[in-house]
């Protein structure tokens, strides 16, 4: 698949088939989402797949701060990906300092790029995704049982679609582009 075709069709899947993503797949998705770029190449993201349904659904039962949305989309996948952090790593000095006035928040950033550069991929491989960002990072932690100096980042549920959805409208460039 071309990179703009990629851009431009995918979307957020909340719906899936029963069908699981083979652990070969999911592997060939990891290894290209970690060509992702990060502070200094530190390369401080983690991935763990739960395919276990009582784990999901008990991180939709006491994972997501009871948003609804999230916890039918998570009733509605065999797999969810959880981006995990290292911390204290991407965006401090090697005497534990901050490097910009982002301070801690840079992990973020860097999970953020990990995290779309990990649906792209699952794109390009047939496979749907949806970053769900509402859900408390300890709780899911404790659940899986994280390790120590890791954060949750985002959940992600994936498989492969029920349907294909609609392009949501979306802004002009004018809207969103000014120049200085």
């Amino acid at each position: 698949m071309e990179t703009v075709q990629c851009i431009k069709e995918r979307r957020s899947v909340r719906k899936f088939t029963d069908e699981k993503v083979p652990q070969e797949v999911v592997k060939e998705i990891v290894e290209l989402a970690s060509y992702a770029p990060s502070w200094k190449n530190t390369q401080t993201i983690r991935y763990m797949l739960v395919e276990d349904r009582a784990i999901i659904d008990k991180i939709a039962a006491e994972g997501v701060m009871d948003f609804a949305f999230n916890q039918k989309t998570l009733s509605r996948c065999g797999q969810l990906m959880l981006i995990l952090q290292k911390n204290g790593i991407c965006g401090y000095e090697k005497d534990g300092s901050f490097s910009t006035s982002k301070e801690e928040n840079w992990e973020m950033f860097d999970a953020g790029i990990a995290t779309q550069t990990f649906c792209l991929a699952a794109h390009d491989k047939g496979v749907g995704t949806v970053i769900l960002g509402i859900f408390d990072d300890k709780k899911v932690a404790d659940i899986v049982g994280i390790p120590e100096g890791q954060t949750v980042a985002a959940l992600v549920p994936m498989g492969y679609p029920a349907f294909a959805p609609d392009m949501p409208a979306r802004k002009s460039v004018d809207d969103i582009l000014s120049f200085k």
